[in-house]
Order: structure tokens, then sequence, then C-alpha cells
């Protein structure tokens, strides 16, 4: 079952021209929910608490509570806005979510057991993830903030597809619904001088 964060918010009421840069000088951040059969609300987060919390992973991939004013909306995040190179947010986009009905989000992958495996412990074998993430589809309640990938088994010239996922209960990957052609290599395992051959094909290309 998927955790809950709880964030505070307030409701936001100037939008004029600037409104939103003087939010943000003030420690602010502005940003929007959306969704559902509600009209978009306009709101403001605190910038520290919520630059704390970009940190973590469940910021990301996980069902938030909105609290505003005691009445609290499960959102997700949808988009964050930072500036080029400052360590600023500069706005959030925040998409409200029906319990009873199946969402779709990208999770992160955690590979463990690499280290341990015959391809992690093979001095000449380079292991690749190839995908870092994956687009899932479940219902609130089923959001896992991350999915593992067991490689303790993976040698050298095995590949894991996303079909290789053991799945949390509930969860599902839209993508395999498409056919072969969708089901992604996830890890690569191979030699070393094998990788820098294909390297060379493509190359040549």
């Amino acid at each position: 079952m998927s955790k809950t964060h709880e964030i505070k918010v307030t409701k936001r009421e100037l939008q004029r021209k600037g409104a939103s840069r003087r939010l943000r000088t003030a420690g602010v951040i502005p940003a929007i929910v959306y969704g559902g059969n509600a009209e978009p609300v306009a709101i403001s987060l605190d910038h520290n608490e919520i630059w704390l919390a970009q940190q973590n992973e469940w910021f990301y991939a996980s069902i938030l509570d909105l609290n505003l004013d005691g009445q609290v909306q499960k959102v997700l995040l949808r988009d964050m806005q930072r500036h080029p190179f400052k360590q600023l947010i500069m706005h959030l986009d925040f998409l409200r979510v029906n319990e009873n009905e199946k969402l779709t989000a990208s999770v992160p992958l955690h590979f463990i057991n690499e280290d341990t495996s015959p391809a992690g412990k093979a001095a000449d074998v380079v292991v690749a993830h190839e995908l870092k993430e994956v687009a899932i589809s479940c219902l609130p309640k089923d959001l896992p903030e991350s999915i593992e990938v067991d490689l303790g088994e993976l040698k050298a010239g095995d590949v894991v597809y996303l079909s290789d996922i053991k799945l949390p209960k509930g969860v599902e990957i839209p993508a395999l619904a498409l056919g072969k052609d969708h089901d992604d290599a996830i890890v690569t395992a191979k030699h070393g001088k094998q990788d820098a051959a294909d390297a060379e094909e493509a190359a040549a290309e």
C-alpha cells in the first residue's frame, strides 16, 4: 500500500503580473492544483519545506496530501519548474487523484544484489541500467514509491526486460499490453570487449 505524505498549502488569491515573483522573493512557491471534477486552484507552498521534500523519491512518485485549511486533497506531482542555475523551485503543478480510478505514474527502479551477482563480481563484465524508472498503472492505494529489481542471478550475456519485473499487487505496466516490441530492456550485462565492439559497430552505422 502506498504511503501518503502531508504538505500544508495556502490558497493564493493574488495572481496579477509580478505576484509569483513576489511570492518567490518571500520564500514561497506558487503552484496550481487541477484535474478531477473541480476547478483549478492556485496555491502557495513554503519553499524550504518543499526543497527538503523534493530531495526524496516519494515526492515524485507518491500520493501527496495537500492540506488546505484542514481540507485534504490527494494529488500527484505532475510538473516542477526549477531556476536554471539557482537552487530555486519556480512553480509546481499537482493533479488531483480519484481513489477509485486507476492512475498512471512513473516510479523509480531500485536495483538490488547487483554487486553479489555473477555479473557484478566479474571484472570484465559491464552492467548497464538502460532504464531508471518505469511507467505503471494502478489505483492510488497501490502506488509504490519504487519497484525493486533483483539482479542477484545476473550473468554475463543476460538481459533483463520489463516483463521480468516482479510487480507489487495491483500494479501493471501498460507498455506490456502493446506487444513484445514494447518489452524494453532495463538491464544488460556484457563483457567489456563485447561492449566496445557494439560501440564501434554503432559508430560505423
